[in-house]
């Protein structure tokens, strides 16, 4: 049986579909409905460096009917130690627009729209609307922050990953239901210009690798519900060690953002 799109669209899959993706289709999990699932939904990938090139990479892969992805840098030689989306003769180029041919010859099935611009607290509702997810692995709090503000008040789930040298963290916020948290109630509300960036303190490259595959593996869950929910956990993530946890984050009664 077929999923019928929000607009009311029946959404099938091709022979060609079933033959891409039939290791999807067979297990229990995912199936053919599962897979329609994918092909129907909307991600949105704010990033497309570190932690979105394996995201939206392992996206497209899986079949997602249409990716979103939002970035206004462009292509510079140190992010070829980690962002495998771009190569050497794309140094100076957009990032989106890079990323959105690769992504299409990846997958010719997937509508990619890439969006060359900054977003911030004017046009962050307008750019995320309409999205069954978003997928957030930008390099700064202050875009988290308002990436976070915005998924609240669409009422979109957010995927958050952030990395550091060897270690990477990975939440799966929904601050619209009453039930669950936003990223501000476990990151609070950071100060201008804290944190610090992968060019300060450095990051092995695979790092972003790991955690970005397992960001677009919660994106997957999201939408097909395989597994246990994952609402409101935070994934940490030790490199070195190989280490890993998972611990509950609560909603904070006094969230500016969510309650």
């Amino acid at each position: 049986m077929s999923r019928a799109t929000p607009d009311g669209a029946d959404v099938g899959l091709t022979d060609a579909e079933l033959d891409r993706y039939q290791r999807h289709i067979v297990l229990k999990e995912v199936g053919g409905e599962g897979q329609r699932r994918l092909k129907a939904a909307r991600v949105a990938v704010v990033g497309a460096g570190g932690l979105g090139s394996p995201c939206l990479a392992y996206l497209a892969a899986a079949g997602l009917g249409t990716i979103t992805l939002i970035d206004d840098d462009v292509v510079a030689a140190s992010n070829l130690q980690r962002q495998t989306l771009f190569a050497t003769t794309d140094v100076g180029r957009p990032k989106a627009d890079v990323a959105a041919g690769r992504l299409a010859a990846l997958n010719p099935h997937v509508v990619v729209r890439p969006v060359a611009a900054r977003l911030d607290g004017g046009n962050a509702e307008a750019l995320l609307a309409g999205h069954d997810v978003i997928a957030d692995g930008c390099d700064n709090f202050a875009t988290r922050a308002i990436v976070n503000r915005a998924a609240v008040a669409l009422r979109i789930p957010l995927v958050s990953a952030a990395i550091g040298p060897f270690e990477g963290q990975l939440g799966v916020f929904a601050g619209h239901r009453a039930d669950a948290p936003c990223w501000a109630c476990f990151a609070g509300a950071p100060a201008d210009g804290a944190g610090t960036s992968c060019a300060d303190v450095g990051v092995l490259g695979a790092v972003a690798g790991v955690v970005g595959a397992a960001q677009a593996l919660e994106v997957l869950r999201l939408l097909t519900g395989f597994g246990d929910e994952r609402v409101g956990m935070l994934w940490l993530w030790a490199g070195l060690s190989m280490a890993a946890r998972s611990v509950r984050v609560p909603k904070d009664p006094a969230c500016p953002v969510c309650c």
